[in-house]
């Protein structure tokens, strides 16, 4: 990102709200877990130790910050599941303008 919009989205970046999560499963074989946000909320930098599904509750904006300072934006339909392999870091950040939310199952 670039120019004024860049600055911006950097100062935003110092203030950004933290996801709000709530553990729904935690046993021998999944961990259930779901993530609501504000707007301009994020997940905060982490790695996934599994395995894991999400499956989207509302229409999610997102804004992926990855290793290496790349950043991508999807816009994923709320209902949507899809999965991905234990090991992927990154930030996970609403940029959109309503709250969004989804479940992550990870697998055991």
């Amino acid at each position: 990102m670039a120019g004024l919009f860049g600055f911006l989205w950097g100062l935003h970046e110092m203030t950004r709200l933290q996801a709000t999560v709530n553990q729904l499963i935690d046993d021998e074989k999944v961990r259930v877990t779901r993530f609501d946000f504000e707007p301009g909320a994020e997940t905060g930098w982490h790695r996934h130790g599994m395995d894991y599904v999400i499956t989207t509750l509302t229409e999610c904006r997102m804004v992926l910050e990855e290793l290496g300072g790349e950043t991508r934006e999807a816009i994923i339909p709320a209902g949507t599941v899809y999965r991905r392999d234990e090991g992927v870091e990154h930030n996970v950040i609403n940029g959109g303008d309503a709250p969004m939310s989804f479940v992550e199952t990870e697998l055991k």
